[in-house]
């Protein structure tokens, strides 16, 4: 029986991957922060919270990352954890360079002294592009981060590089271009966009409030990514792989897709703030992945169309079980209003790009 050590396995990506190797006949290990309430939300709502073996580890600390490879003396390590919201990072500069950056280096050498011959899968982001000039994004396409976050994934990213040829290890890194779905969390604004369009429809809300509705992204279906994602170090050689869908389309698209699942016109709810934009915009990312679909045989199947049905349809279907007085794993009746909310970012002034 393979072993698989996740970390970050609370979040999203987390949660499905765990969910696809369990599947596959896995002994999967999780590590997860410690805070005073433990967010399992996402491992209940997938029914695998208590297949999955969990580790209490903090990235930052070698011991605890020794720790945990001895514990569970994985085959394969996927490295999901980071403080991975982009808007945050200008807020937490530095304790973002630490755990999303500077952790990866730990954990690289952790597996050095550990046991070198484990596999490690290194998540990378199409942030790192930035606003780049070019119309698609690959492999060889030129990084140009424009946050702190892009700038920690960046630095992940080539430190897993060079030691995979320094020490001739097995360290991949997945570039994922935006990958969304119904847990997906609320900082996120697919998820705050489903979330609120669900909660107008149903009559508990009268408004959404977003930022930069021109941003174009390449949205895909995070379940789909993460078969990606396994497929990578299940190659015969590490390597680099672009995960996208090769579309590109607008924030006010997907507000539109979304508000048309409720039969409801979007014009009517929606208003932008500047205090929603990112000091520096990215304008438009549209990744190319040819490279994964000849080397790892894998193709998106969701469309953008289905995909923000499929995250609006369960918002709605969440929210009426919520008043239905029904009780379940759940994050957004917690959630606080990101409107009154007091943020660096609110009082800078926004870059125009040039």
């Amino acid at each position: 029986m393979k072993k698989a050590l996740v970390t970050g396995v609370t979040g999203q990506d987390g949660a499905y991957l765990s969910k696809i190797l369990l599947e596959k006949g896995y002994k999967v290990y999780g590590t997860f922060r410690r805070v005073s309430t433990p967010n399992f939300w996402r491992l209940q709502t997938l029914d695998i919270h208590s297949k999955i073996h969990l580790i209490p580890a903090d990235l930052i600390d070698m011991g605890s990352l020794l720790e945990s490879l001895k514990v569970s003396d994985p085959d394969e390590v996927y490295n999901l954890a980071a403080s991975s919201y982009v808007g945050t990072s200008f807020e937490e500069a530095v304790a973002n360079a630490e755990i999303t950056g500077l952790a990866v280096t730990k954990i690289l050498e952790a597996l050095l002294h550990q046991n070198p011959n484990i596999k490690f899968y290194q998540a990378s982001t199409s942030e790192m592009y930035g606003n780049n000039k070019f119309k698609t994004q690959n492999e060889e396409t030129p990084f140009y981060p424009a946050s702190p976050y892009a700038i920690s994934k960046l630095y992940a990213h080539w430190i897993t590089n060079v030691y995979r040829k320094s020490y001739d290890i097995f360290a991949s890194c997945g570039i994922l271009f935006n990958h969304e779905s119904p847990l997906r969390g609320m900082e996120f604004v697919s998820r705050k966009i489903t979330n609120a369009v669900a909660e107008i429809s149903l009559g508990l809300k009268d408004k959404l409030v977003l930022g930069n509705l021109k941003a174009k992204r390449d949205w895909g279906f995070a379940v789909e990514y993460m078969d990606a994602i396994h497929k990578i170090l299940q190659q015969d050689k590490p390597d680099n792989f672009v995960i996208c869908t090769g579309e590109s389309h607008a924030v006010s698209e997907f507000v539109k897709e979304a508000f048309d699942v409720v039969g409801l016109n979007w014009k009517k709810y929606v208003k932008t703030e500047k205090k929603f934009f990112r000091p520096i915009e990215i304008d438009y990312l549209r990744g190319n992945a040819k490279k994964a679909a000849e080397q790892l045989k894998w193709k998106p199947k969701t469309t953008f169309k289905q995909l923000v049905k499929i995250m609006v349809d369960e918002d709605v279907s969440r929210w009426k079980s919520f008043l239905d007085g029904k009780a379940f794993p759940w994050d957004a009746p917690l959630y606080p209003d990101e409107s009154k909310l007091i943020t660096r970012i609110s009082s800078r002034k926004i870059t125009k790009n040039t």
